[in-house]
């Protein structure tokens, strides 16, 4: 079982509150996460993360580090402590720690488990998307494998500090045909004139979001429609509004793409509408 100790300023849950030098997240980036939202003192959509977390632990023969009734309450424990009505929750999982060799380790290798918490000023998002933000595109150079949600993010980091280079908040990968795939860290969305909600399905070459899927629900109370298919950067610029979704940003309007600005450069009512009604329909877990 895990131990909670305070390291660096926060409590954090980890079996030696450190990373050992072998573990083969640090060395092979062998493991996945997941991250939560936390929003007025709850754990947003929290089962369907930890769902999605052990969909990306059987797709690379992870045990979990602890069962799955346990999870939640580490989870929910490193939040208290850390005082976090209002941040995330971050949960990390690898293969656990063994003499450097790219084969499995012997069965019976116990996985890691690192639980952070951290809090964030809920104004700051919300001034934010009162602006929107900018993003870029890039070409398309990950593995295939980006519906699991893995520790091996080096190109997205690249991605992403180049956005920032280039004053923008987020990069789009952008596949050799032109069709946008996702963001670094987000899911790519464009409202067509009509008013319909487009995205890429989520079978094959993107993450299913957890934001994403709880948008979907959003979208029905509103009366809106999506549509699951590919769009072009083309499409995506020429588009009544554009943004992105994740558990950080939930629905973030996007007001230019590569420096062209998307219809008026401002952000759109409709996404914005269903960032307000988000938190209503997300499942709520006390934290």
């Amino acid at each position: 079982m895990p131990r909670i100790a305070y390291v660096n300023g926060r409590y954090v849950a980890h079996a030696d509150a450190c990373v050992h030098i072998e573990d083969r997240g640090y060395q092979f980036a062998d493991g996945v996460y997941e991250v939560c939202e936390v929003a007025r003192g709850f754990i947003v959509d929290m089962p369907r993360h930890l769902a999605r977390l052990d969909r990306s632990l059987r797709e690379l023969s992870i045990d979990w580090p602890v069962t799955q009734r346990v999870l939640p309450l580490i989870l929910r424990e490193v939040v208290r402590r850390n005082h976090v009505a209002n941040g995330l929750v971050y949960l990390q999982v690898t293969r656990g720690v063994a003499s450097r060799d790219f084969v499995f380790p012997a069965a019976g290798t116990k996985p890691s488990l690192v639980v952070t918490a951290r809090k964030a000023d809920p104004a700051v998002a919300a001034k934010r998307a009162e602006s929107g933000i900018k993003v870029i595109t890039v070409p398309e150079n990950r593995w295939d494998r980006v519906d699991i949600k893995s520790v091996g993010l080096l190109p997205n980091v690249l991605a992403k500090q180049k956005a920032r280079e280039a004053g923008a908040q987020e990069a789009w990968f952008v596949d050799a045909d032109g069709t946008v795939k996702e963001g670094g860290s987000s899911n790519a969305w464009i409202i067509t004139r009509d008013g319909v909600l487009v995205t890429r399905p989520a079978e094959h070459g993107i993450l299913r979001g957890i934001t994403r899927t709880t948008l979907f629900e959003v979208a029905a109370k509103l009366g809106l429609t999506i549509e699951e298919r590919g769009f072009s950067v083309a499409e995506a610029k020429a588009a009544r509004e554009a943004f992105i979704s994740s558990a950080t940003t939930i629905a973030m309007p996007i007001v230019a793409i590569d420096g062209v600005p998307v219809a008026n450069g401002h952000p759109g009512s409709i996404t914005l509408s269903l960032r307000q009604a988000f938190f209503d329909v997300a499942e709520k877990s006390p934290a």
